[in-house]
């Protein structure tokens, strides 16, 4: 499909969706009229082209597609009052819903998916798929599950939104902090998919990160004074800004240390940089805002040995403590080990493996086996870092990733 057109599904699929549930109050039906308006666009448009208002192309495919999902049961009274009335709003144009090209229903439907009604992992699960457009494929890789697993957590997430009378109403003052966290963790998975793809030939996925960043900041236009919102768009900026340089001109991946810096995006330097600063101060400090102050470091350094590794340590320690997951420990060992030598930084993965077993982690396996092989490599131990690296090569979707890997393991033979 046209590249084009992918992008404007995505973008206009979010709109389509919140057009129905605000109509009808029925997101579970919504959600799969939606998917079939866009099966439809998808077969349709690259041949015939797109229409004038593809809003309002979807939204009617949309509202047809629910008629027919209404009528399947024609036990429940309630679902055929619904199919009439969803007939009436067809045939009667004052009735039908047809949103200005202005109107944004994203963050309505973030809120809508992180119902208190839902746990903390099927909120994240639900946004992810309804509003990031995520395939279900990669929220599982996201939460090292089965692909199945992680499709029957989706399917009953939308059963009990059915269930709690789910309905597009803003958060209550009891509930607002639990779903607003719940938001930001959302957005920031979608980030960290587009930034390093799960699968695929491509490094990143622009397309993720230009919509996690997007709906960052309208949330940030929204929530002006919460500090972690504010650290959030901080961080995917800050991350964004060294993406043209993580790769070269054969697809291949830079690491860190080897990129030009020179291609690091300045403008989104600054504005991230401006952020954090203007944050830094409020309050304890949570891990949005925490791990933007770690990104604001590699930036200001204009060249590798300028980085102040030692003050990135310290942070990842802090951070550890806040939020200590399998990633946050990794990434601390690679900066103990830039600011104090990798023999320090192997006796801390020891450590950790002993204690949290980092090594048998589905999320971090394949990092661990890649840090470990650089740091063995760095101590002079060539055999077991090139056989690290091609187990790490071996536990990747990524083909550029795995090309990276591989190469570093031919290289030390």
């Amino acid at each position: 499909m046209n590249t084009d057109i992918e992008h404007l599904l995505r973008v206009e699929a979010p709109q389509v969706l919140g057009a129905l549930v605000r109509r009808f109050g029925r997101f579970e039906v919504a959600e799969d009229a939606v998917q079939e308006a866009l099966l439809a666009a998808s077969r349709t448009w690259p041949a015939e082209g797109v229409p004038d208002n593809p809003r309002s192309w979807l939204i009617r495919i949309g509202y047809r597609r629910m008629v027919d999902l209404l009528r399947a049961d024609q036990a429940r009274r309630r679902r055929e009052q619904e199919a009439g009335a969803a007939e009436l709003a067809m045939q009667e144009p004052a009735r039908r819903v047809d949103p200005a090209q202005e109107t944004d229903d994203s963050l309505a439907l973030l809120l809508l998916c992180c119902h208190p009604a839902l746990s903390t992992t099927s909120q994240v699960a639900l946004t992810l798929r309804a509003v990031g457009g995520l395939t279900t494929a990669e929220i599982a890789h996201a939460y090292g599950m089965t692909e199945n697993t992680m499709g029957t957590r989706i399917s009953r997430a939308k059963q009990q939104l059915a269930r709690a009378g789910a309905r597009f109403t803003p958060p209550t003052d009891a509930d607002r902090d639990s779903r607003v966290a719940a938001v930001t963790q959302v957005l920031y998975l979608i980030f960290n998919e587009g930034y390093t793809a799960s699968a695929g030939d491509r490094l990143a996925r622009v397309d993720l990160t230009s919509e996690a960043i997007r709906l960052t900041r309208m949330l940030h236009r929204s929530l002006p004074a919460d500090a972690e919102v504010t650290g959030l768009l901080a961080l995917m900026l800050l991350t964004e800004a060294r993406r043209p340089a993580r790769t070269g001109g054969h697809d291949e991946l830079v690491p860190l240390d080897e990129q030009d810096r020179t291609r690091w995006d300045a403008e989104l330097i600054r504005e991230g940089t401006e952020l954090i600063d203007g944050v830094w101060s409020r309050g304890e400090a949570g891990p949005y805002r925490l791990q933007a102050a770690i990104a604001a470091v590699h930036a200001a350094a204009t060249a590798p040995e300028q980085t102040d590794w030692p003050q990135i340590a310290a942070l990842y320690l802090w951070l550890e403590r806040l939020n200590p997951t399998p990633p946050v420990r990794l990434s601390r060992v690679v900066a103990v080990a830039k600011a104090y030598g990798p023999a320090r930084g192997l006796a801390l993965l020891d450590d950790l493996n002993r204690r949290f077993q980092l090594d048998q982690d589905p999320l971090i396996r394949q990092r661990e086996r890649a840090v470990r092989a650089h740091l063995l490599r760095m101590t002079g131990d060539a055999e077991d870092a090139a056989r690290l690296y091609r187990e790490a090569a071996s536990l990747t979707g990524n083909q550029i990733e795995r090309r990276y890997l591989l190469d570093q393991a031919d290289r030390l033979g």
